[in-house]
Order: C-alpha cells, then sequence, then structure tokens
C-alpha cells in the first residue's frame, strides 16, 4: 500500500461526488505525495512524469483509495514509493500480471503500471503483450531512456544499433524494439507516446489515457542522464523538436515545422513522404484518424522516425473494445444464471476422493 499507510483529507478539501459509493473529495497534488525522499538522480526524466501525473490525477475525480501504482524493477518502478496511494513494487517484468490480477480482484479500482524498457520488454515481454492483447484496464507508462539505468548502463531492448555500453563494448548488433509498433502490433486499445520534457504534451496524453477504458499504453522519451545523457536530444530538444516531432491530433492534419509548412502522405506504394505544405493550408496531408479499428494506419505512424521522418507524439489509437474484467464479470454472470451458484464443499468432494492418512 501507499508508504504513507494512511489516506486523510487534506485540511479545507472540498467535497465532491463521485466514486463507488465512498465519499470523494476533491484533492491535490499535495495529497498524491508521499512522504519518501525521490531518490532518482538529479536531472532525470521521472521527475517530470512523476510531477505530471501527481498533477492530473487530482482532476479525475476519483477518491485516492480507489488508485493502484504497481511496478516491476527499475529505475522507473520507484513509482509506488512516491505516490500517495495503494502500490505494489513487484519482481522484474511481471508488473502488468500483479496488476492485472488486482484489476480483476477489484474492477472498481484505477491501476497504473510504471515500468521500463527492460523491465517491459525484456523479461517481461511475454506479460507486457499479453496484458495488452486481453485488453486489461489499466494504465501502463513505459519510460523509455533506452538503456539499462538501475544496473549502471547496459544496453536494452531500445538501445539502437551500434550502442556502445558496459555489455557492449564494441556496440550493440541487436535491432531495437519500437514500443509503439510491439503495443499496436499487440492490439492496445489505446496506445500514445510524449516526451518528458513536454509538459503541455504529456499531461494531455496522461488524462486521455487515465480516461481510456481498456488498455492504454504511453510510451516516454525519457532522459537518463547519468548513464545515457541526450538520449532523445535530437528530437526533444527544444529549439528543434517543431522541426523534427509531428503531433498526432484527431481529426487535424499531420503537419508539422516551426511554419507549419512540411507534412506527410502516403505515396502509392504505402510508404510515406515528405512534402511541402503552404502554411495555414493542409495540402495533401493526411488527416489523423485514431479512431480507426483496424490497426494498419496507427502501425504505419509508429514506423516513422527522424531523421528521415518526423517522429509522432501524441495519440496514435483509441478505440473502445470490452475489457477482460467487464468480459469475466459478464461470463461469470451467465453460468451462474444457468448452472446456479457454485457449492465449494461440493465441489471438493464430488468424484474420486483419495483420503491420506
Amino acid at each position: 500500500m501507499g508508504t504513507n499507510g494512511e489516506h486523510q483529507v487534506s485540511p479545507g478539501a472540498a467535497t465532491a461526488s463521485g466514486g463507488n459509493g465512498s465519499p470523494v473529495v476533491k484533492l491535490t497534488k499535495k495529497d498524491f505525495v508521499s512522504d519518501q525522499d525521490v531518490r532518482w538522480c538529479p536531472g532525470c526524466g521521472d521527475y517530470s512524469v512523476l510531477a505530471q501525473v501527481q498533477k492530473i490525477i487530482p482532476e479525475l475525480g476519483i477518491a485516492r483509495e480507489n488508485f493502484v501504482f504497481v511496478s516491476g524493477i527499475g529505475c522507473s518502478s520507484r513509482f509506488p514509493y512516491y505516490m500517495n496511494t495503494y502500490g505494489f513494487h513487484t519482481i522484474h517484468g511481471r508488473a502488468p500480471a500483479i496488476a492485472s490480477g488486482v484489476k480483476i480482484a477489484r474492477p472498481d479500482l484505477q491501476v497504473w503500471v510504471a515500468t521500463g524498457d527492460g523491465d517491459a520488454l525484456s523479461i517481461g515481454g511475454n506479460h507486457f503483450i499479453h496484458c495488452l492483447r486481453r485488453n486489461m484496464d489499466l494504465k501502463i507508462l513505459l519510460f523509455n531512456n533506452r538503456i539499462y539505468g538501475l544496473t549502471k548502463g547496459q544496453y536494452s531492448p531500445t538501445s539502437e544499433i551500434g550502442k556502445k555500453t558496459k555489455s557492449t563494448p564494441y556496440g550493440s548488433i541487436d535491432r531495437p524494439f519500437n514500443p509503439v509498433s510491439v503495443a499496436l502490433a499487440a492490439e492496445a486499445t489505446f496506445v500514445a507516446r510524449a516526451i518528458d520534457t513536454d509538459v503541455v504534451g504529456l499531461q494531455s496524453v496522461l488524462k486521455r489515457a487515465a480516461d481510456h477504458r481498456g488498455s492504454a499504453f504511453v510510451e516516454i522519451y525519457q532522459n537518463c542522464n547519468v548513464f545515457n545523457d541526450g538520449a532523445w536530444e535530437a528530437v526533444a530538444e527544444k529549439s528543434v523538436r517543431s522541426d523534427r516531432v509531428v503531433v498526432l491530433e484527431h481529426g487535424k492534419p499531420l503537419v508539422f515545422g516551426k511554419a507549419r509548412d512540411k507534412g506527410i502522405r502516403i505515396r502509392p506504394d504505402m510508404t510515406p513522404e515528405v512534402i511541402a505544405v503552404a502554411p495555414g493550408t493542409v495540402g495533401d496531408a493526411m488527416i489523423h484518424d485514431e479512431k480507426r479499428d483496424e490497426p494498419f494506419y496507427p502501425f504505419f505512424l509508429s514506423r516513422l522516425a527522424y531523421p528521415d521522418y518526423p517522429e509522432p507524439v501524441g495519440v496514435f489509437r483509441a478505440v473502445r473494445r470490452p475489457t477482460y474484467d467487464e468480459l469475466i464479470s459478464q461470463q461469470g454472470e451467465t453460468v451462474v444464471a444457468k448452472l446456479g451458484k457454485g457449492d465449494l464443499k461440493g465441489l471438493l468432494h464430488a468424484g474420486e476422493i483419495w483420503r491420506v492418512g
């Protein structure tokens, strides 16, 4: 549970409505800040993610005791200690499994997962993809710094080819994962990307993920200034971001650039093309549609990468499908209606029984 071990309302907090029958109050960021010292390295991008999460969740109208934060192993996985909510710091790669169990047992709770590129995509790869495939109603934040930071700088599943680290002194020969592509291939119903230093964009994506019913996956480009400084500098640096990033907004054209004079379209051979667009116009630029049920289109967008193309940030996909906990509940109700309530004692004594003694 939360490190403070208590759930008291801050003095003067106003009463609000909502929740699962329990009193809900108007909370502030301070209500979600735990009493634990934050032990990330100074300058780490994790601080920004923590600050933005603590800022947006009081606005959701959900009681603090109805939040659970679950993590695996890694720098990002210290997250539950710093949230004054319920939480679990679990084992390497297994956060989605633990979080799934929490959600199935308590579907009324809002469950978040904090994980890293190594935790989720290496040892936790199977748990990660099947969690998304099942459409578990979880909010999964993947902190991607393209390195193993906690264990002091080994290459990770997202490290670029040729990356020299303590475990790849002559350069990595592994082809890296694209986390957004993996999530879309698993057919996650909400997939987004944000940058740790883009506060407005990060807040927007986090709010959308929190409101989504189903598997909500957010990749966050995050810097490790000790073991992989400048991991995303080529696209995240504010001075160049507008020319190297395209912001995905539903119903709006894929236009980018400081002068908004460049766009993206698909050629007849199904390859992307950067085109010139007259400022203030759409031209032949594609119109973003996050509601497409077929994941081909957002997967296409996920393959865009600098320097050949701008890197997309924002919401790639947001569709509604029945969630795993909804389907379990419906199935259980159907079976009970047909067969009646179960009898545990009768089940244990049914069929052949051997008495050992």
